[in-house]
């Protein structure tokens, strides 16, 4: 009866809740069997530029909020051992020498009572609670999801690390394409003020020309420091992502040259469910809380321990010795909770609230993941139509630029002319510089909205 009754456990068994998920995401046309998704890519075969790769390779080994989660790890590993230590008895070896001696005259002692009793022995304790109602094996399975948990947590600060190292290195690339489009500029308006500057040493331009022709190199040379300073910055912070001191960084590919977007990224929004490291979390913390309510219940019934001893000893009474003898000692005990002013009852409606909020954040957890991924996908879209729109706009004043130069020397036009289509040109690359790294970020943030990242680079570690 004992074995039967111990092989259950009080308290509900974990069942995933209920979820409604769309059959697609907002912006995806609908898939009526399982898609390939680019959140199933491993991060080197998104992020192709070697040099980006040795990046993120060197985050994932040094990064200190990565090694902070390994170690978060190492706690609730050693928190499962601690719970499911409680599941066995607990051996203790005990060794006492009592001595006692009785003074005084040998007339005012008591009949029979020795003077002195010296009583050495040794053995072995044992103490054991007999898990009935499964208290200690709900508290156990608690634990294990709090592991679980924290695993995903890191998982989840290795889908992050990686995307932030990725994104810091396009906005350095970004930054390095702004810095080359104004040293083009600033050394062509050095030239054309060259020229202007001849133009009216031989009469043939007025002085308000080399004026504007000024301005324009003004502008481009006031564009330079401050886009090295921004060059500097971003090259610590990725530094700091590698967990090392501020220093340059290898480059690879050029900004153009990087991630392009995927055909068809999205896939199911069930796979969101096995994929998103939070998502993932959020289910763990919801089976921990759910078996705290067993835990909880169990308390409401009796407890029973055994606790014994056996060993041997023996004894030295007014200088007569007897022994050794042999000693065995078991009690079996039952507590059985009678008043405690509804403080177990009170825990049990605790751990089921708990279990609710569990339920609720995790069915939020999965809304806003949908929500990110749909959000990601119109990103992705329109960033990548402004983009071309932009490198229409380019080209244009491209053209313009090239035909105000040829009119001002040709006579037709003044200066103003040129200078207003050089104004514009220039605001315009670098908006396209702009255009691409919001490009290419979209595609980044799509990818760690679809909880990319982390497998793959669970299955490099396990090879």
């Amino acid at each position: 009866m004992l074995l039967l009754i111990s092989a259950c456990a009080v308290g509900p068994d974990y069942q995933r809740p209920p979820v409604d998920l769309p059959n697609a995401y907002r912006g995806a046309a609908a898939v009526g069997m399982p898609a390939p998704s680019v959140g199933d890519l491993a991060w080197w075969e998104l992020f192709q530029d070697p040099a980006l790769q040795d990046l993120i390779r060197g985050a994932l080994a040094a990064n200190h909020d990565l090694q902070i989660a390994v170690t978060r790890i190492l706690q609730a590993q050693a928190q499962v051992t601690v719970a499911r230590s409680q599941l066995w008895p607990t051996v203790n070896a005990e060794v006492a020498a009592p001595y006692g001696r009785l003074t005084g005259a040998q007339g005012n002692r008591p009949p029979n009572v020795p003077r002195e009793i010296f009583e050495p022995q040794g053995g072995v304790t044992v103490s054991w609670e007999l898990d009935l109602w499964g208290r200690l094996r709900r508290a156990t399975e608690s634990a294990r999801a709090e592991l679980l948990a924290t695993e995903e947590v890191r998982r989840g600060v290795v889908t992050t690390l990686i995307a932030e190292v990725a994104q810091a290195y396009f906005d350095l690339r970004a930054l390095d394409a702004i810095l080359a489009i104004s040293q083009q500029t600033l050394a062509t308006r050095r030239q054309a003020l060259d020229l202007m500057q001849a133009r009216y040493e031989r009469g043939l331009s007025p002085l308000m020309d080399v004026r504007q022709a000024e301005a324009l190199l003004q502008e481009a040379a006031r564009t330079v420091p401050d886009v090295e300073r921004r060059i500097e910055q971003t090259e610590n912070a990725i530094n700091l992502l590698l967990a090392q001191h501020p220093g340059p960084v290898p480059r690879g590919r050029a900004l153009v040259e990087q991630i392009t977007i995927p055909a068809a990224p999205a896939g199911l929004p069930s796979d969101l469910l096995t994929r998103r490291p939070d998502l993932r979390q959020a289910e763990a913390l919801m089976i921990s809380a759910n078996a705290q309510i067993g835990a909880a219940k169990a308390q409401l019934f009796p407890t029973v321990m055994i606790t014994g001893f056996a060993g041997a000893g023996g004894a030295v009474v007014s200088g007569q010795t007897f022994g050794p003898f042999g000693i065995f000692q078991a009690v079996p005990s039952i507590t059985l909770p009678i008043f405690n002013a509804g403080r177990l009852v009170a825990q049990v409606d605790l751990a089921e609230a708990r279990t609710r909020e569990a339920v609720i954040r995790y069915q939020q957890a999965i809304q806003g993941a949908v929500r990110e991924v749909a959000d990601s996908l119109v990103e992705v879209r329109k960033r990548e139509e402004i983009r071309q729109e932009q490198a229409k706009l380019v080209a244009a004043l491209q053209s313009a630029s090239d035909l105000a130069s040829t009119r001002y020397t040709g006579g037709v036009t003044n200066y103003l002319e040129v200078l207003d289509t050089e104004t514009r040109l220039f605001g315009s690359r670098l908006t396209l510089v702009q255009a691409q790294l919001d490009n290419a970020v979209a595609v980044i943030q799509l990818y760690r909205s679809l909880g990319g990242g982390w497998t793959a680079q669970e299955m490099a570690s396990a090879q």
